[in-house]
């Protein structure tokens, strides 16, 4: 595809050039087709919804919003497919509090499986994590644009705008996938509790290279999805696409994410010299008082 001149991939769900009635009327009602809690988009404000699916990014839609990774409820099954046996009879449960040790919450689960037998017991679990990318810049001005006249404004330029939104792949890690993994990981890992990870090929392809392990000995599966541009009654949208998965144990994979690359010494030293030199280059600001009476 063409490098889009604005940054919106999917609102409220389809693409933007979609004029068909059933975009219109998501559009219109602000509906989310991707299981959300309620019918209605609730990202960023409930009664003023920012309903940004996914963005531009080198000419790839990115994934901005977690529960567009709901799309048919495919990466429960395949989050399945690693915490249980095949014959296993589940089912999933969204947003489950856990506390600490303390009884202080540690977040909540995004999605939890539980496996379960004849009589309805649970008998095991797992804990499903979506992460989402965050947004450097301002997806929302584009979108309230685009969303006051979306048959007219669906080929907007938006390239010579302020702030043009960009997915921010080290917030992402930093600010939301290492505290995951930290706090609500370490305890489902001292639980000897199985973790699913689901995330967006481009937020993948940007954390370190992590030891890869059997299924059998993982602690942790990183489930890798893309969104893939078919066709639906001829009308083109996004679906979403398992492209891989990688099997990793938690703490070696913990330690590699937390862990910063180091840059050169050199480079730190020769800052520090350049602000030295302007410090002694710069006179002192004295005043001098002439007459103290």
């Amino acid at each position: 595809m063409k490098e889009a001149s604005q940054p919106l991939a999917e609102v409220f769900g389809y693409l933007i050039d979609d004029q068909s009635a059933k975009a219109d009327r998501y559009r219109s009602k602000r509906l989310c087709p991707f299981n959300n809690k309620v019918p209605n988009c609730t990202k960023d404000k409930a009664k003023n919804p920012l309903g940004v699916c996914s963005i531009y990014h080198q000419k790839k839609p990115v994934i901005t919003c977690p529960i567009r990774f709901r799309e048919e409820w495919l990466i429960t099954d395949d989050a399945a497919s690693f915490f249980f046996d095949e014959d296993a009879t589940w089912s999933s449960l969204t947003e489950v509090r856990l506390n600490d040790g303390n009884g202080k919450t540690a977040g909540n689960i995004d999605v939890v499986l539980v496996a379960y037998d004849d009589e309805g017991k649970v008998y095991d679990f797992g804990a499903l994590e979506v992460q989402a990318v965050y947004i450097s810049g301002n997806v929302r001005a584009p979108f309230e644009y685009y969303i006051e006249d979306p048959k007219n404004r669906a080929l907007m330029n938006w390239s010579t705008q302020p702030n043009y939104p960009r997915p921010d792949y080290l917030s992402s890690s930093r600010k939301r996938l290492v505290p995951q993994l930290l706090f609500k990981g370490g305890i489902l890992n001292s639980w000897k509790k199985k973790i699913a990870v689901a995330l967006n090929k481009g937020f993948y392809d940007t954390l370190p290279q992590m030891e890869c392990v059997s299924k059998e000995n993982a602690d942790i599966a990183w489930l890798i999805y893309d969104l893939d541009l078919t066709e639906d009654n001829g009308q083109e949208k996004y679906s979403i696409l398992k492209i891989d998965e990688v099997f990793t144990e938690f703490e070696p994979a913990l330690n590699i994410i937390t862990t910063p690359r180091p840059g050169k010494i050199e480079e730190f030293m020769n800052l520090l010299q350049e602000k030295l030199d302007e410090q002694l280059e710069t006179p002192p600001n004295n005043n001098t008082i002439e007459r103290v009476f």
